[in-house]
């Protein structure tokens, strides 16, 4: 579970889109025009040394920085709900019924699932601030460009590369994928059911069992 906390805490002209800065700024603002973003995240990724199948719902509203991910799978992981915001990662375990309570600044020290929030995604000022990231190519036609993008923790001291999918078409994320510094793919997953302004709330997206037992870390 520990490698899944940062996961929680995270996605203009096209002839313009020439560098990695600037396609993140054109995400940026797509995402300031949302009042809130949901996607589905689901693919497979390597857990202690076997791949399995990862599916979890991301519910988000960015101008607060709060998140919401559910899982789907793995089956050790069903309906388990992480909440992050700016000061803290609430992670509610389904089999115990509890609530752990954990400061953002000690869960973003592990290292995540794919090595990437991918709530950052609605927050490319911050994403720079903690990966060096650029342009690995670009596919496609004028209108429905797709950008390769590829990302490595600064400071960290890890060689994994994570890779970034964005299309053009609403400048969004579709597709994630960690590297390991031997080239093997860990992680690959697509981004799907993209939804913007659903009417999302924060009172819903924090809510968790009331009857959970709460211990902080």
């Amino acid at each position: 579970m520990r490698r899944l906390l940062p996961l929680l805490l995270a996605l203009g002209t096209v002839a313009g889109a020439q560098t990695a800065q600037d396609i993140l700024n054109r995400v940026d603002a797509a995402q300031k025009n949302s009042r809130d973003l949901s996607f589905r995240v689901s693919g497979t990724a390597t857990l202690d040394t076997s791949a399995q199948k990862i599916d979890f719902t991301v519910k988000t509203i960015p101008s607060q920085s709060l998140a919401r991910l559910q899982f789907l799978a793995p089956d050790a992981l069903a309906d388990n709900v992480v909440v992050a915001d700016k000061k803290e990662v609430r992670q509610y375990l389904f089999l115990t019924n509890q609530i752990t309570v954990t400061p953002l600044s000690k869960a973003a020290d592990n290292a995540g699932l794919i090595g990437f929030d991918v709530t950052q995604l609605s927050n490319p000022a911050a994403l720079l601030a903690k990966f060096n990231v650029r342009l690995l190519g670009t596919s496609g036609a004028a209108g429905n460009r797709l950008y390769q993008l590829e990302a490595t923790p600064k400071g960290s001291g890890s060689t994994d590369r994570t890779r970034v999918w964005i299309t053009e078409a609403g400048w969004r994320p579709t597709r994630l994928q960690l590297v390991s510094s031997a080239g093997k793919t860990l992680a690959d997953l697509n981004v799907s059911a993209y939804k913007v302004n659903s009417g999302l709330t924060a009172s819903g997206l924090r809510q968790l069992p009331k009857s959970a037992q709460v211990i902080r870390q």
